[in-house]
């Protein structure tokens, strides 16, 4: 298995490190790590090169297009298997580990939890509820929404975020990658997991699988912004890159 870890980031100078340092304290350290800075104007891709991370760059704007541009790099560079995070999370210190040993039993592709992050902001009871919340009503809802419902299916529908996923490089050339699209466009994590099913039943979700996400956007778009952002954009925010 030689195992790539893909990041991609957009003026996230001022936090980055920390994910860095997250990545950097994983107790499995067997794995090329690669950021792919989408065209930043803050000076992220010079913090990651000081950290003597690699660092690529992809001027199109949007999440799906980073990270496809990131997964391809680290395919044509000899990757087998890829796992993504973002650039405004931590993974926990096991999740390596854990992406490593969900592959070993079987599975192309892997989805995690998403946990919020407790370091950003002193964190009301609720607001440390919300985003496994959000995830959970996110998943269940997916379920039976009929975007996801086909007989083309050959599995049911995972909630994969895509700050916590990962993939064999055979299964994501098959599936066509992310879509290269910005995040206000489509939820390119979304759109991968349908483009797998189409393919394959060996995929699912990891609950030792552990990334800590940020809780800006709830702090910017409040409760009914974020759960309407999240069910297909019905919340259209002036700015969507919170930073």
């Amino acid at each position: 298995m030689n195992l790539w870890v893909v990041v991609p980031a957009y003026n996230e100078a001022r936090g980055i490190e920390a994910t860095l340092r997250a990545i950097d304290a994983q107790d499995d350290r067997d794995f090329t790590l690669v950021v792919v800075d989408n065209a930043s104007t803050d000076g992220t891709a010079e913090i990651v090169e000081r950290h003597g991370v690699r660092v690529i760059t992809e001027r199109q704007k949007g999440t799906g297009a980073a990270s496809d541009t990131g997964v391809r790099h680290a395919i044509a560079n000899g990757a087998t298997h890829i796992a993504r995070t973002d650039a405004d999370c931590l993974p926990r210190a096991d999740w390596v580990r854990g992406v490593r040993r969900a592959f070993d039993d079987g599975l192309e592709m892997v989805g995690g939890r998403l946990l919020p992050r407790t370091d950003e902001f002193p964190l009301k009871f609720w607001e440390r509820r919300f985003i496994p919340f959000v995830v959970d009503v996110a998943a269940t809802f997916g379920r039976f929404r009929p975007g996801n419902r086909s007989p083309e299916y050959l599995g049911p529908y995972v909630m994969m975020p895509g700050c916590a996923m990962a993939i064999t490089a055979s299964l994501y050339e098959r599936a066509g990658g992310f879509p290269r699209t910005a995040i206000e466009e489509v939820h390119e994590d979304r759109a991968l997991v349908n483009q797998v099913r189409r393919i394959t039943s060996a995929y699912g979700s990891r609950r030792d699988v552990v990334v800590y996400g940020s809780v800006r956007r709830l702090r910017a778009y409040g409760l009914a912004g974020t759960l309407a952002w999240y069910a297909d954009h019905r919340y259209r925010p002036d700015v969507v890159d919170i930073r």
